[in-house]
């Protein structure tokens, strides 16, 4: 079975390549031929997973899933959210927008968060979603150098050590990510 995963980047493509079965070829958008960015305007995490499935299927054909993942915080009434990949600015860097909410942070004893990933699954004519969810803290400080995005702020419940101070095959088993990809996976088992 081939499957589009409407996304180029690469760490994302790595941690869910690590799950697949070897019965499901993985695609990217470059392997399609899909350069361009595809518009994320949704104002939801939902949404904005929709959007990018059915791009890929309407504009290219392809059988497809896409995933939008947000990091929300208590103490910031749920931000940054769906704004998470460009909560410092639309440059999407990774440690500007950690430094950003450790500073908005600072002095919060409230440290609870969650990350939640949506995938969209087009199959067949039909759109599935599965949801992910990982509740957590934010760290006073980064740790860690794997993983990427917030990874190295965040650490899951029960667990001393941030997402970016594990491996990624543990990661795979309790991240938000993760578990969204192991319904997906299930899904398409049956």
């Amino acid at each position: 079975m081939k499957l589009v995963f409407a996304s180029n980047n690469k760490n994302k493509l790595q941690e869910i390549r690590h799950q697949l079965p070897p019965e499901i070829e993985l695609l990217s958008l470059e392997d399609i031929g899909c350069h361009e960015d595809i518009p994320e305007t949704a104002d939801t995490i939902e949404g904005n997973a929709i959007l990018k499935a059915d791009y890929v299927t309407k504009h290219y054909g392809y059988d497809c899933f896409a995933d939008d993942t947000g990091l929300e915080v208590d103490a910031l009434n749920g931000a940054p959210g769906v704004y998470s990949a460009r909560y410092a600015g639309e440059e999407k860097d990774a440690n500007a927008n950690m430094d950003k909410l450790l500073t908005e942070l600072a002095g919060n004893k409230n440290r609870a968060a969650r990350f939640k990933t949506v995938i969209a699954l087009n199959l067949n004519g039909t759109q599935h979603l599965f949801t992910g969810i990982v509740n957590g803290n934010i760290t006073l400080e980064k740790a860690g150098t794997e993983g990427f995005g917030y990874d190295p702020v965040f650490i899951p419940v029960g667990f001393s050590l941030t997402f970016a101070q594990i491996s990624l095959a543990e990661k795979a088993l309790l991240s938000h990510r993760g578990r969204a990809v192991k319904q997906l996976l299930d899904f398409l088992k049956k």
